[in-house]
């Protein structure tokens, strides 16, 4: 058998399928005859009317499947033809219980209730009609069970298939969602990752092409205050690269509960972010509110890179001397106010920009569930003003 038929006994199940019912069907009446054959009552004598109308009623079953109603009520008919004809009473029943079924498996449970009792309803007046006995005997009682016992199974069954079909249902649906959240969790640490390294190389090349250009500016001026600039730049390189490291070997890592979430730079470093820049030749006034430091570590992390981003665009776009960084504790939100005295051009108030810069720091401040706008100050330069909630909910 090569690889990827299907196997030669499911091609002939698959073929055998049509004639299992009409196979039933003659199994059904042979049954029948046999009783007739067998049976000591006057009226069973094999004749080609009594085969005829056997062969009738048991041919209700081949139609079972397609018509499970029509089948049922055609060989409970045929019942009340058979009796009178042949005087057979025990094998008769077994058309109309094998269509009984079949009707149960494909109809609810309040209809297999109502067929159910219409059921018991024909097998009383047969009994009345063509039974000596008198109805409150056990005889009467296991008529009737022969009526409910298929109803029963097929319910059962039924209820066994929408089971089994619910579970498959669940697991495919719960197959989708590991497979939507695994693509959603990718790419938003792929998302985090390039905002980190963003944050990290540009802050730092921004830096250092200014100190750079104040350096040699300065070098035949002050060596002293050059010497400073180089030493500051070197600084700055370094904890680039250390920041850098640390992401890639995120990256690197196979060990997910080792990695860390979040980036480890808080608003603690605020400090040494603004002497950075004052050696670049920018002021940074800190109005920090000393309530910050209770943030939690996601929305402090976060925090620290919206300021970083804000000032390196200070450094990268205006003509600033002066900067003025505000973090606020108001309530339930973190307020991040970022102005500056700069007339270099930007993208326009409410443009939202193009750049990745500012993008970075709307999708961040998005993903905490805060909101960020960028645009000419009222007093003039530019200004970025960031809310956060405090609560961080991820």
């Amino acid at each position: 058998m090569t690889a990827g038929s299907p196997p030669a006994y499911g091609r002939g199940v698959t073929r055998l399928r049509p004639l299992l019912d009409p196979l039933l069907a003659v199994a059904l009446a042979a049954v029948m005859v046999a009783e007739l054959w067998i049976s000591d009552v006057p009226e069973s004598r094999i004749t080609a009317l009594n085969l005829a109308v056997i062969a009738a009623t048991a041919a209700a079953v081949v139609v079972r499947q397609q018509r499970p109603g029509v089948a049922v009520v055609a060989a409970m008919a045929g019942l009340f033809v058979v009796i009178p004809l042949t005087g057979i009473f025990q094998t008769v029943p077994l058309p109309a219980m094998v269509s009984g079924y079949s009707v149960a498996l494909v109809v609810d449970r309040r209809r297999v209730v109502y067929v159910g009792l219409a059921l018991m309803a024909a097998v009383l007046l047969s009994l009345q009609l063509y039974n000596e006995r008198r109805l409150l005997e056990l005889d009467t009682l296991k008529n009737l069970a022969f009526v409910a016992m298929p109803l029963l199974l097929g319910v059962a069954v039924h209820n066994r298939r929408d089971y089994l079909t619910a579970l498959v249902d669940r697991a495919e649906t719960a197959e989708r969602t590991r497979d939507e959240e695994a693509k959603r969790q990718v790419s938003d640490e792929r998302l985090r990752i390039a905002q980190d390294v963003h944050d990290v190389v540009a802050h730092a090349l921004v830096a250092i092409n200014v100190q750079s250009g104040v350096g040699a500016h300065l070098l035949d001026r002050d060596v002293e205050q050059a010497r400073r600039t180089l030493r500051d730049i070197k600084q700055v390189s370094s904890e680039a690269l250390d920041d850098l490291r640390a992401t890639l070997g995120l990256l690197r890592s196979e060990d997910a509960e080792a990695a860390p979430v979040s980036p480890t730079t808080r608003l603690g470093g605020l400090s040494h972010l603004s002497d950075s820049l004052t050696s670049a030749g920018v002021e940074v006034d800190l109005d920090i509110d000393p309530e910050v430091a209770r943030l939690p570590g996601p929305v402090d992390a976060t925090s620290f890179r919206i300021v970083q981003e804000a000032l390196t665009n200070v450094l990268r776009h205006a003509s600033s001397t002066r900067a003025r960084v505000s973090v606020s504790h108001r309530e339930d939100q973190v307020v991040i106010d970022v102005h500056d005295d700069g007339t270099g051009g930007r993208v326009p108030a409410g443009g939202g920009g193009s750049g990745n810069g500012l993008r970075g720091m709307r999708e961040r401040a998005v993903a905490m569930g805060g909101t960020l706008e960028a645009g000419p100050g009222v007093d003039g330069g530019w200004r970025v003003l960031a809310t956060l909630p405090t609560q961080h909910k991820g």
